[in-house]
């Protein structure tokens, strides 16, 4: 249960922070006046958290010889390393 838990979290995590990067910055940001400048800042804190939620999970899944830890963690690592591919992204949009 609770290595299901930690699953529901970590990909929550991600999604909030894909939410955020393309729909919530980007377009509603905006319309309320916050400067779009701050995405990739946000972006880049939102994307750390994911991460370090993810190895947690892949963790918690292993340390509990769950069924599906080795499933998980194909997952969890492509989510990973979509959001290392983000963040890089961000740094460039930082930088430039």
């Amino acid at each position: 249960a609770a290595a299901r838990r930690a699953f529901s979290t970590s990909m929550l995590v991600s999604a909030t922070r894909c939410l955020l990067t393309y729909i919530v910055l980007p377009f509603v940001a905006p319309a309320f006046g916050i400067a779009a400048e701050v995405g990739p800042g946000v972006g880049i804190a939102i994307g750390l958290v994911a991460i370090a939620s993810n190895v947690l999970t892949i963790r918690r899944f292993h340390a509990s010889r769950h069924r599906w830890r080795w499933g998980y963690t194909a997952i969890a690592l492509s989510v990973i390393g979509l959001l290392v591919v983000l963040m890089v992204q961000d740094i460039v949009d930082l930088v430039g």
